[in-house]
């Protein structure tokens, strides 16, 4: 699991619920490298699941970064709320809306 954007607030918190996990691996950028496009790229597609804990723009800009289709994506931003092929996180939203969730990778 890669957090990108992990010295944020959300980023903060999502990192500190999977540091206490022992079954999930962690992927972690150095400081120094986190705003390297390179270095972001090649974690975003390393990773099984990588969050994006971004402003909209940048959040954007690092789901294009992403080549690997096995990647799964969750945006925590409001940049890919309504385009299509990504799937809102709230079940309740709609009827399906809870196996569509399950099923999607964006």
């Amino acid at each position: 699991v890669f957090v990108d954007g992990q010295e944020g607030t959300t980023g903060l918190r999502i990192h500190e619920y999977l540091a206490a996990r022992t079954d999930i691996e962690v992927l972690k950028i150095d400081s120094d490298k986190r705003k390297d496009p390179a270095e972001r790229a090649r974690l975003l597609n390393a990773a099984d699941v990588a969050f994006l804990c971004l402003p909209d723009a940048a959040s954007r800009e690092a789901a294009g970064m992403i080549t690997n289709a096995n990647t799964c994506l969750i945006d925590a931003s409001t940049a890919h709320r309504t385009v299509p092929g990504w799937a809102f996180g709230l079940p309740e939203l709609a009827p399906g809306q809870r196996d569509a969730i399950r099923a999607s990778k964006r």
